[in-house]
């Protein structure tokens, strides 16, 4: 047959409609030749629909013709197309073969449109504001359950009190806990509580929360600010909830392209290099570098520790120099980031690829992978080595067994 040309290469040509069947499966109906076929006629993939009708729709039996409808209950309107074909996936020959559906235009709600995520729980870092408050609140929107795990309980309460004001929400929707990364104690408190509260399992885990531009410090474990706040904090945390972690679950990680600017190599790599005991040895820059390609190695080693257990971990990187909180610790940062606010992202831009990386199914069965602007691309080729991961895990959870033995007597094991 003659295809005419056309802008999109999924649009139906002239007499043809999408239709699915009960098992969701996608077929193509050819009125004018009173024909069907299973693969689409310009793309010639198949397509498949899954999981729940979209959050608000029913599907119903028109009592006057015996035909299913499709009743959208927020909007009061009525349909015969089943609106999960909005959302059909190609059904792939190889488990890394997808098409981008989203650029660096796409805001988090775009990528949400018509998922339904009740009964899903998302544990999010930093939630209470910028990018983490963002994915939060489009979360939730959506019926995920979320645990705001913050540094501020009074923040993250109004953070949540926002989003109530915006959507009605329960309690049970969304939850705000005790969460400093500057302190390995309190994370293990974090995740003692989580348990206690009767949680058992974690569908999506995003590790948002980080800082950018301190001042030489330490925390109260001894270790450098920057490198505990962005990495190790967030390796621990990981580790204690470990088990929560079951098939079908995504863990996503926030770095950023600076990563590619890290001096780390598997030479030089080291707990001094990482946690400088010295402020003459200290840059700034150079150490939020560091963490953030700590990030990509951390997922990237954690990836393969969970693979087998149908576990799937991304790294991220949200967007340059969006105007957040990120910036707050020097005022020439901020005025850099205030600068260049209208060439930038928006927050619910840049909060779109951890979104996309926590919920996208096309991505189902795919592990250990950087993207960027809701799309795979590769890393540094520092961040694709494994020995550099390896030797980054075995040198944090070193780390933080030593805390841990000096504060409570207990020996971490990972």
């Amino acid at each position: 047959m003659n295809i005419p040309d056309t802008d999109s290469e999924d649009e139906l040509p002239p007499g043809w409609e999408e239709r699915v069947t009960v098992d969701g499966s996608v077929f193509y109906a050819n009125h004018l030749q009173k024909a069907t076929q299973w693969t689409h006629p310009r793309t010639g993939k198949k397509k498949r629909v899954s999981g729940d009708l979209p959050f608000g729709w029913e599907r119903c039996v028109d009592k006057n013709t015996g035909k299913v409808i499709y009743v959208d209950h927020e909007n009061k309107r009525t349909t015969y197309t089943d609106p999960r074909l909005a959302f059909a996936i190609e059904e792939k020959e190889n488990v890394n073969d997808y098409r981008q559906r989203f650029d660096a235009h796409t805001t988090a709600l775009q990528v949400l449109h018509g998922k339904d995520l009740n009964g899903k729980l998302a544990l999010i870092t930093g939630a209470n504001t910028g990018i983490g408050f963002e994915t939060a609140r489009s979360l939730l929107k959506h019926g995920c359950t979320v645990i705001f795990a913050c540094r501020s309980l009074k923040y993250a309460e109004e953070a949540i009190d926002m989003i109530k004001k915006e959507k009605s929400l329960s309690d049970e929707k969304c939850l705000a806990l005790y969460l400093d990364l500057a302190s390995l104690r309190t994370v293990k408190d974090f995740c003692d509580q989580f348990r206690q509260i009767g949680y058992k399992r974690i569908d999506i885990l995003i590790l948002n929360a980080g800082t950018f531009g301190l001042p030489y410090s330490r925390s109260i474990d001894g270790y450098e600010m920057t490198f505990q706040v962005n990495h190790l904090s967030h390796f621990y945390l990981t580790c204690v909830l470990e088990d929560l972690l079951v098939v079908g679950s995504r863990v996503v990680v926030l770095s950023s392209e600076s990563h590619r600017f890290s001096d780390l190599t598997i030479d030089n790599i080291s707990e001094q290099k990482l946690s400088p005991d010295e402020a003459s040895k200290y840059w700034s820059m150079m150490a939020y570098n560091n963490s953030k390609l700590c990030n990509i190695l951390f997922a990237r080693h954690l990836a393969k520790k969970l693979q087998n257990r149908g576990v799937s971990v991304f790294s991220i990187h949200p967007g340059n120099l969006v105007y957040s909180e990120l910036s707050r610790n020097w005022w020439l940062y901020r005025l850099l980031f205030y600068i260049v606010r209208p060439f930038t992202k928006s927050l619910q831009q840049a909060a779109a690829t951890s979104i996309f990386c926590a919920v996208a199914p096309e991505l189902n069965g795919i592990t250990g992978c950087y993207f960027n602007n809701c799309y795979q691309c590769e890393e540094s080729k520092t961040a694709q080595r494994d020995d550099l991961a390896l030797a980054l895990w075995e040198i944090s959870a070193e780390m933080v067994k030593r805390v841990q033995v000096n504060e409570r007597g207990q020996i971490f094991q990972i």
